[in-house]
């Protein structure tokens, strides 16, 4: 059985809700308490640096969008630094607690939400067929600048969480009575 009409804005609409969701995930992750997962920062640790190394990679060819990717490393790897010092950390019987700096994870997620809106509005209107592949996405520098933020942050944000928890874990290592072995 054929659906009716397009099919085409069926699946548009379809990841416009799924962009919506992980949009909406994202912004209530960066602006409340949260309890730090054992995975999570190591997920982002070993997954945005392997796609840093992949966009840089394809973007050789293109020198200026390969040092758009590399500034917006640098740039988000300073807010992840700042973002660190603003965010409140909470060690409770309860677990390991975080609450990052709200305007900084509302502004990063609105920078993103921007850059989405625009390609997408820039896909959709464009002027090409539908079955012709969109641009290349490394040779697009302000989306690169704009990935390698997000990517910047990310990392050094997550290698803060996990350099808190270790330091937590040593000053709650409890005092062994065993003597060394002589």
């Amino acid at each position: 059985m054929a659906f009716p009409g397009n099919t085409s804005l069926f699946v548009s609409l379809g990841i416009a809700a799924l962009i919506a969701w992980r949009v909406y995930s994202r912004v209530r992750r960066m602006v409340g308490r949260q309890r730090l997962s054992n995975v999570r920062p190591w997920i982002t640790v070993s997954l945005f640096p392997a796609l840093i190394a992949l966009l840089l990679l394809g973007s050789i060819p293109h020198p200026g969008s390969a040092l758009a990717l590399v500034a917006g490393v640098g740039l988000g790897a300073g807010l992840g630094i700042y973002g660190l010092r603003l965010t409140k950390f909470e060690q409770t019987p309860s677990g390991l607690f975080y609450t990052a700096n709200a305007h900084l994870g509302i502004a990063l997620s609105l920078l993103f939400l921007g850059r989405v809106a625009y390609r997408s509005v820039q896909f959709f209107w464009s002027a090409v067929p539908a079955a012709a592949p969109p641009a290349d996405f490394v040779r697009s520098p302000l989306t690169l600048l704009i990935f390698g933020t997000l990517a910047g942050y990310y990392v050094l944000y997550a290698v803060g969480l996990l350099r808190w928890r270790r330091r937590v874990g040593l000053n709650n290592a409890a005092p062994t009575t065993e003597q060394p072995n002589a």
